[in-house]
């Protein structure tokens, strides 16, 4: 097997909220070489008889005290440079979560610290590795689906409103929506979501209907962005 040099393959993760109305991502801050004291995304090594998305759950797990995801977890992209990692010939299989809000994390093994971070105070070309080409592909990717699939539900609790589902849309395209508009688009496309039965005091202490996702995985028609 000489004739195939052996190399390392890591699992990173573009974790992606809402948290007091700003689109956030999980960072860590690095407490090892290399990029010591640099903000990074969550990963680390895949173990020798380890699956791909359980090397990506553990390490979400692991670094940042969170359990495994409640939400959407996909594969992302394979990125593999020659140059990417100082330590040597190493090759990321990245991952796309799409959480609830959850707690602040805690950091753990060679993390010394784990944030939410507003994705529109990320510095560019501060991140550790290629971190920053691969959250940008992370964010495109989330913004894209929340146009053709029902995805936008992941950032929501399981039951929500309305009012709720719309700040999504407006927090992750960083846009204004027609809330009329909005509404009927959303009831009206066939399987995305369904009522629940409840309704909740909405603004003004008007009552707003409860929904939650329905089986739809697929947006027909679309509810497509207005691009900057």
């Amino acid at each position: 097997m000489a004739e195939y040099p052996p190399f390392a393959v890591t699992a990173d993760l573009v974790v992606l909220t809402v948290r007091a109305d700003e689109l956030s991502v999980l960072l860590v801050r690095r407490g090892v070489p290399p990029y010591e004291g640099a903000w990074a995304l969550p990963g680390g090594f895949v173990g020798i008889d380890e699956d791909l998305p359980d090397a990506a759950v553990r390490e979400l797990a692991e670094e940042t005290g969170l359990p495994e995801p409640a939400g959407h977890l996909e594969q992302l992209g394979t990125y593999g440079h020659p140059g990417r990692d100082p330590r040597g010939r190493v090759v990321t299989v990245a991952w796309l979560a799409l959480l609830p809000d959850l707690p602040t994390p805690v950091a753990g093994t060679d993390a010394a610290a784990a944030e939410w971070v507003p994705v529109t105070k990320v510095a560019r070309g501060r991140l550790a590795f290629d971190h920053d080409r691969i959250l940008g592909d992370g964010l495109e990717r989330a913004r894209a689906k929340l146009e053709y699939t029902p995805l936008a539900t992941a950032f929501c609790p399981p039951e929500f409103t309305v009012a709720q589902l719309r700040a999504v849309y407006e927090t992750v395209w960083d846009t204004r929506l027609d809330p009329r508009n909005f509404h009927r688009k959303v009831t009206g496309t066939p399987g995305f979501v369904e009522p629940v039965g409840r309704s909740t005091e909405g603004d003004r202490g008007r009552p707003a209907q409860l929904f939650r996702r329905g089986p739809a995985t697929v947006l027909h028609p679309a509810m497509l962005r207005q691009h900057r």
